[in-house]
């Protein structure tokens, strides 16, 4: 007798992915979507995400918004819910930005900013779904971290304090749907090559890694997948990524 063949590791589950527009965030959707997902891609750019979401076929979403904002945020959370029927399956909380700039000259309304998009917005974001997931006893928060949530870079005052802060956010949400059936993912890979270093390329010389020394977003995007095709009873609480 032929055996049946297996159905995709995420089949039917529904996926909300932030910075989906590009880097991580587009491989991500591409990976989830190869996993049987359906996928709902949030970003600031409606040109990016129809482009990443439109070949993908019915079923996926691209919901354009700026999670900076408490409006754009509210409309992000009313769409996605129109769209999955309440809280999605998943969550991957990759938007984020890349500001840099010593202590000293560092202009504070950058820093700000910088926390708004990597700590605030995945904040609000997680706010606004984990009281649905933990009442339906189901679901997985994927926080996409950095090598800088644990390790001090000269010029990082702004990035590292917002990714040590969010890696704080899921330890502490890791505590507390421990049990629910809710897990907690946290993935911080090293250098990604992707475009989030061409505004500070120039600025970084010789301290700028070679690109062909780094993971690639899809080296990201399949250590997700990997933690969320785990049997629900398994939590990978931490993947941390470097290049080989």
């Amino acid at each position: 007798m032929t055996p049946r063949p297996l159905a995709p590791a995420l089949a039917g589950r529904r996926a909300l992915v932030t910075g989906a527009s590009r880097g991580i965030g587009a491989a991500v959707v591409r990976a989830l979507t190869e996993a049987g997902a359906l996928v709902a891609a949030t970003a600031r750019s409606a040109d990016r995400l129809a482009a990443v979401i439109d070949p993908l076929g019915a079923g996926h979403v691209a919901i354009p918004a700026d999670l900076t904002t408490e409006s754009g945020t509210r409309a992000l959370i009313h769409a996605v819910e129109a769209w999955a029927g309440g809280a999605p399956d998943i969550i991957v909380n990759n938007a984020g930005a890349f500001a840099h700039g010593k202590v000293a000259e560092q202009d504070p309304a950058g820093f700000a900013q910088a926390l708004r998009i990597n700590l605030e917005a995945p904040f609000r974001v997680v706010h606004a779904f984990v009281p649905a997931m933990v009442a339906r006893k189901s679901g997985d928060i994927v926080t996409v971290g950095s090598v800088a949530d644990r390790q001090a870079f000269a010029g990082n005052a702004a990035y590292s304090a917002s990714k040590f802060g969010l890696r704080a956010v899921h330890e502490v949400l890791r505590v507390e749907t421990r049990g629910t059936g809710v897990r907690a993912i946290l993935v911080s890979p090293s250098a990604v090559d992707t475009d989030i270093w061409a505004p500070v390329e120039s600025q970084l010389g010789k301290n700028f890694p070679p690109r062909d020394a780094m993971l690639s977003a899809a080296d990201v995007a399949r250590a997700i997948c990997f933690a969320l095709s785990q049997p629900a009873q398994v939590t990978i609480d931490e993947l941390r990524l470097t290049r080989s």
